[in-house]
Parts: structure tokens; sequence; C-alpha cells
């Protein structure tokens, strides 16, 4: 029975080919921290079927106005690391403003989606750089980070964290509640 309930809680996960990833922007999460009323969310979709990440961002109340905003890999909570994404910017992200939203989808398969040393960093190819990324983002080890006039090094920023989708949820549930019948089952004293 707990095979049938581990069976169920990957079934969904082994077809799946869209993974979102999300945080909250805070000032706070910065290294240094930056002292700054300013807040975000952002949320990065990655279709590994179709090669994509979206990304989307808003964000305000920032001290200064905005100077650059990108995706940092890879390296654990609490530590900086180089930039993975499009240097200095991400295209057509809000320049010069305290407030604003952001919505883009990259073609991974195109080497102007990353920083050329991340790439050059990570194999040298669009694949493994969008290898790398993706593992980096899955482990935990991608921050988003939004820099401004007061602070260069960067005003907000957050760790990037899996979101499981729905239906992975209900999944989970399910085997749960089956595992746990198989386990009462199991406890149940035999009548005499």
């Amino acid at each position: 029975m707990a095979t049938a309930a581990a069976a169920l809680l990957f079934a969904g996960q082994a077809e799946a080919t869209t993974y979102v990833f999300e945080t909250v922007l805070l000032g706070a999460n910065e290294v240094p921290v930056a002292a700054t009323p300013g807040t975000g969310f952002a949320r990065v979709t990655i279709n590994d079927a179709l090669d994509t990440m979206r990304v989307e961002a808003n964000f305000s109340g920032l001290l200064g106005t905005t100077t650059a905003a990108h995706i940092h890999c890879c390296a654990p909570a609490g530590t900086n690391v180089g930039v993975a994404t499009p240097t200095p910017t991400f295209p057509g992200f809000p320049g010069g403003v305290s407030s604003g939203t952001y919505d883009n989808t990259f073609d991974m398969t195109n080497l102007t989606s990353y920083n050329g040393t991340f790439v050059t960093n990570n194999g040298g190819t669009a694949a493994s750089a969008f290898a790398a990324l993706f593992g980096g983002m899955q482990a935990g080890n991608a921050y988003f980070n939004v820099h401004s006039t007061s602070f260069p090094g960067g005003e907000i920023r957050g760790q990037l964290s899996y979101v499981p989708e729905p239906g992975t949820w209900a999944l989970m549930i399910a085997g749960f509640g089956m595992a746990g019948a198989a386990l009462r089952r199991r406890a149940r004293p035999l009548a005499a």
C-alpha cells in the first residue's frame, strides 16, 4: 500500500513540464541588508518542454529608482553570487522608477537570455546554462534582485522557491491518506 501511495505522489511530477518558483522581495533579504520600505513579489515559470522562462514581478516603495533587475545563481541563501540572466537588466524591465510591474517570457535556447559569464562558467552553451539555472532554482540556490540608485548592490531581493502545482498537492494529500490508512490497518490488534 505504501508503494502505491509513493507512486501516486510522484506520478504528477513525472509528466510535469511547468515549474513555478516564487519569492517575496525585501530589503532584509539583501546581503548586506538594505534598510528600505520597498517590497515586491516575483514569479518565475519554467517550461522545460518549450525551453522558456516567464518572469513576472511587481515592486513598490523603493527609496531609489530602479537601475537593474535580474536573477542571480547558484549559491545558497544569505550569500551573493553572479548574475545568470541578461545584464545589466532584464530587457524591458522598468527603469528609473520606484514602483512597477514586469512580465516577459524568455527563449532559453537563445544565448541572449543569459549573462555571458554565466554561460561560460556553466558549459558554454545555452542548454548547459539552462540546466545550471534550472538546477540552481530547484535547489533553492537562485535569487531575484532589484537594484536602485539608493542601493546599487540591490534594494530588494528574494530567494526563489519551488511552488508545487495544485494537482501535486492533491496527489500528496491522497498519498499521505493512503499511507495513514495502511498504517492504521497494520496497527489493529487481531481479534481472537
